[in-house]
């Protein structure tokens, strides 16, 4: 979840890499880019209360259902047919615009 260092960890841990905070349509849309580009996508939900803990702008937050629409796009490689590893995580990407 955004803002949980905890659950952030464990991801990159996984391979990982968090890109960036959407709500629709432009999650949809970046998903979508990211897939194309030969990623795969973990769309996770924000944790509030972490967030609040943290001293980040909760502001977003006030508002239940607003907050709940809100995930956090995380972005790993996936590995190419015949190979035991993804490419490097840390090569930038550029979405399409």
């Amino acid at each position: 979840m955004s803002c949980s260092a905890e659950r952030e960890k464990e991801l990159a841990g996984q391979g990982w890499t968090r890109q960036f905070m959407a709500t629709e349509p432009r999650l949809g849309e970046a998903a979508r880019q990211y897939r194309e580009l030969g990623f795969e996508v973990l769309l996770e939900p924000v944790d509030p209360a972490a967030c609040q803990r943290q001293g980040q702008c909760a502001a977003c937050f006030e508002h239940p259902e607003a907050a709940a629409r809100l995930k956090v796009i995380f972005t790993r490689p996936r590995a190419a047919a015949g190979e035991k590893t993804a490419p490097d995580p840390a090569t930038p990407v550029k979405l399409l615009t």
